[in-house]
C-alpha cells in the first residue's frame, strides 16, 4: 500500500505514509457502522440479520451512491485490524447469519489479516464480500479460502454510462473479469436445507437506473448466457434519488413500476430462474442505514 495498486484505479498513492488514494482513504481502516442488517436478499439476511460492516471510502464513488456520506469518507472512525477481529466475533455472538463486508476493496490486505485471526479465534459463520466489482482479480485471489459468498454489483453495460456516473469507462470489462474470479473461487450456490440461508456461492446484483432499461437487459443477458443457473441474480428497483443528483435530470427520479416490470419480464423471457426481485416500491431513504458508528 506504499504504492497502491489494489484496485483498477492504480493510483499509486503512498497510503502507508498517510497518502490518500482515489478511494479517499489512507492505510488506516475506517468504518461507519457494524450491525445486524435485515434488508439484504432473504438467503443472506434471513430472520437473524446479516452482520454488516460498512467501510468508509470507495474506489467507484458513483454520483448517485445511496451511501454517499461514507463513500466520500465523510463518516466513520478509524479502527485497528485487532478491533475488526473483535467486531466480527461480536456480530457472530449476536446471532448474525454471516459477516458482510460492505465496500471493502481498499482495505483488502488488512481485512485478510483480520479474517485469518478471527477464524483462528472461532469465527465460523460464512463471510460475504459485498462489492461494486471495480476490482483487480489479482487482489481478489488473496481472499480465496476466506470468503464464502460473493455479493458483487454489475452496474453498467454502457461505457458512456459508467464514465458519466462512476468515472470508469472500462467498468463492464473490469467488473466481468472480477466476477469471473469470484465465481472461480466459490462456484455453484450451496444453501442450508433447513434455513434456506446461503452458505457458499454468488449473487450478482443489478440496480436499475431510471431510463436505462435497455442497459439493464444487456447486463442480464450477459450474466445468464455466461453463468446460467450457477449464480443468483438480484434485480433491484430501490434506486433513490438523493440530494447530490438534484441537478442531474436523468437521475433525479425513481424507477417507474413499468420500467421495472419490463426488465423483470425480459429476465423471465430469456430464462433466468435463480434470482430475486423486490416487491412494491423499495425506493426509500429508510432502507439506507444511519452511519452513526454503531457497533464500532
Amino acid at each position: 500500500m506504499s504504492d497502491c495498486i489494489l484496485c483498477p484505479r492504480a493510483c499509486h498513492a503512498d497510503r502507508l505514509d498517510g497518502g490518500v488514494g482515489y478511494c479517499g482513504q489512507t492505510a488506516d481502516i475506517m468504518a461507519a457502522r457494524a450491525s445486524l442488517h435485515y434488508w439484504e436478499e432473504p438467503c443472506i439476511s434471513g430472520t437473524s440479520g446479516s452482520g454488516t460492516v460498512f467501510f468508509s471510502g470507495c474506489n467507484l464513488r458513483c454520483v448517485f451512491c445511496q451511501n454517499h456520506n461514507i463513500a466520500l469518507g465523510k463518516a466513520g472512525r478509524v479502527i485497528t485490524p485487532e478491533h475488526l477481529v473483535k467486531i466480527f466475533l461480536q456480530l457472530q455472538e449476536h446471532g448474525a447469519n454471516n459477516i458482510n463486508l460492505v465496500t471493502p476493496t481498499h482495505f483488502l490486505p488488512q481485512i485478510v489479516i483480520a479474517l485469518q485471526q478471527a477464524k483462528n479465534q472461532g469465527l465460523s459463520i460464512p463471510i460475504v464480500y459485498n462489492t461494486g466489482s471495480y476490482e483487480s482479480p489479482e487482489a481478489l485471489r488473496h481472499l480465496e479460502g476466506l470468503v464464502d459468498i460473493y455479493l458483487p454489483d454489475l452496474k453498467y453495460f454502457s461505457p458512456e454510462l459508467s464514465a458519466a456516473y462512476s468515472h470508469a469507462p472500462d467498468y463492464f470489462e473490469i467488473a466481468c473479469a472480477a466476477i469471473a474470479e469470484m465465481y472461480r473461487q466459490v462456484l455453484d450456490p450451496v444453501m442450508d436445507p433447513d434455513t434456506g440461508l446461503m452458505q457458499r456461492g454468488m449473487i450478482v446484483r443489478h440496480l436499475l437506473l431510471p431510463g436505462q432499461a435497455k442497459d439493464s437487459k444487456k447486463i442480464l443477458r450477459y450474466l445468464h448466457e455466461t453463468y446460467g443457473d450457477h449464480i443468483y441474480i438480484s434485480i433491484m428497483n430501490q434506486y433513490t434519488p438523493l440530494p447530490q443528483v438534484a441537478d442531474i435530470e436523468a437521475l433525479n427520479r425513481t424507477v417507474t413500476p413499468e420500467e421495472y416490470d419490463r426488465v423483470l419480464r425480459f429476465a423471465e423471457r430469456i430464462g433466468i430462474e435463480q434470482g430475486f426481485r423486490q416487491e412494491g416500491s423499495a425506493a426509500c431513504e429508510s432502507f439506507i442505514p444511519e452511519f452513526d458508528e454503531r457497533g464500532l
